[in-house]
């Protein structure tokens, strides 16, 4: 009954667009110009839970109705009810057949949270090797082992003109344009107040979203990769305890009780779950230093109270404002590391160098070095982009 998920075949809406309309805040997201609609493609979008990829799609199918000939063109599938990758194939098959009976010639696919299917992309690379999808653009969502288990490398030459999209938190920016237009300082800081509150998940913002459920989803991911949750919160907690100084793998595991192998583990999921993100020490003759100190940041406000409550911890809003400016400017570059000698500077990134201080400007950098203090920060942010 593919029809229940595909309600468009038969005249009538989908739920989430109902849904979208009624939302207090709401927008069409921008990493939906990123994917490739040209046949042969196949797109991975990854990113945490309740960030909105599935309401994105949705808006992209309402979007390519309007374009295709036939409703039957489009097809999207929550891959939640499914165990295995059998069944996976099953669906697909199913689909292909009333392809061929309705004459599409090229179909857009959308398989959403298809990590929760073991062994998901076995079914996926059958259909493609036997060149049953080489007119199709076929999208995939996921979380977990999309980012985990990176089976979307091993696709290779397989994925056509496809790419691989992050979906993140909103950024202060287009946070910002929810409430103006255009940027007015005294504006900007108020705004910024609440961002540094509710993050950038719209769901949050909208009611539908608790910060206690998103140490829900973190717990039952890390219970489904055989992890201890008991020692994910431990490794946490000493990210917090340490930051925003650098910190190595050794001196967390010294301080939870585990060796740096095991610790390295738990920051790697982090990162993977896109809960944190790794800041290497860049030196002054250019290189990157892996086996050096490194920043562990948080990667949204809203992430970072719900790994307060996790852990029991505060995080300064000091540290906070470090970690979004970090954060913002790797979005915008795809990298961001840090320095540390003489001076600090805390984020690194093509060709800017930002120290933040939560109060007056203080000490001496180099000239080519922006020093911010809190105050500037929500600028600095809304016109990084």
């Amino acid at each position: 009954m593919l029809e229940v998920q595909n309600p468009w075949w038969i005249g009538e809406p989908d739920r989430d667009w109902e849904l979208f309309e009624k939302l207090t805040y709401r927008i069409r997201p921008k990493w939906l110009d990123g994917l490739s609609l040209e046949p042969f493609s196949v797109n991975f979008v990854v990113g945490p839970r309740r960030v909105g990829k599935t309401m994105g799609i949705k808006l992209l199918i309402r979007e390519l109705l309007k374009k295709v000939h036939t409703p039957y063109a489009v097809f999207y599938f929550s891959c939640d009810v499914l165990e295995g990758y059998k069944e996976l194939l099953e669906v697909l098959k199913d689909y292909l057949r009333l392809k061929r009976r309705k004459s599409v010639k090229t179909a857009f696919i959308f398989l959403d949270e298809v990590s929760l299917v073991d062994d998901w992309w076995r079914a996926l690379k059958f259909l493609i090797d036997r060149g049953e999808l080489r007119s199709d653009v076929i999208t995939v969502t996921g979380s977990i082992s999309l980012t985990v288990g990176r089976h979307f490398e091993t696709f290779g030459g397989r994925r056509g003109n496809g790419r691989t999209i992050e979906v993140m938190p909103l950024s202060f920016h287009e946070y910002y344009n929810l409430f103006y237009d255009e940027f007015f300082p005294s504006k900007g800081e108020e705004v910024f107040e609440n961002y540094i509150e509710t993050g950038g998940y719209l769901a949050y913002l909208n009611g539908t979203l608790k910060v206690e459920e998103l140490v829900g989803f973190l717990k039952a991911d890390l219970k489904a990769l055989d992890r201890s949750t008991d020692l994910a919160r431990d490794v946490m907690g000493a990210i917090l305890d340490k930051a925003p100084s650098p910190t190595s793998f050794n001196a967390i595991a010294k301080v939870v009780g585990i060796s740096p192998h095991t610790t390295r583990d738990y920051v790697e999921l982090f990162e993977a779950f896109h809960v944190l993100l790794q800041v290497l020490y860049l030196g002054g003759d250019g290189k990157v230093y892996p086996r050096k100190e490194r920043k562990l940041i948080l990667r949204d406000p809203l992430i970072v109270r719900a790994m307060e409550l996790w852990t029991r911890r505060r995080v300064d809003k000091a540290v906070l404002y470090e970690w979004l400016v970090q954060e913002h400017l790797y979005r915008k570059f795809g990298e961001v590391y840090y320095y540390r000698n003489s001076y600090e500077v805390d984020a690194i990134a093509g060709n800017l160098k930002v120290e933040v201080k939560s109060g007056e400007r203080r000490g001496r950098y180099p000239r080519d070095v922006r020093v911010l203090n809190g105050p500037e920060v929500p600028g600095f942010l809304y016109h990084l982009r």
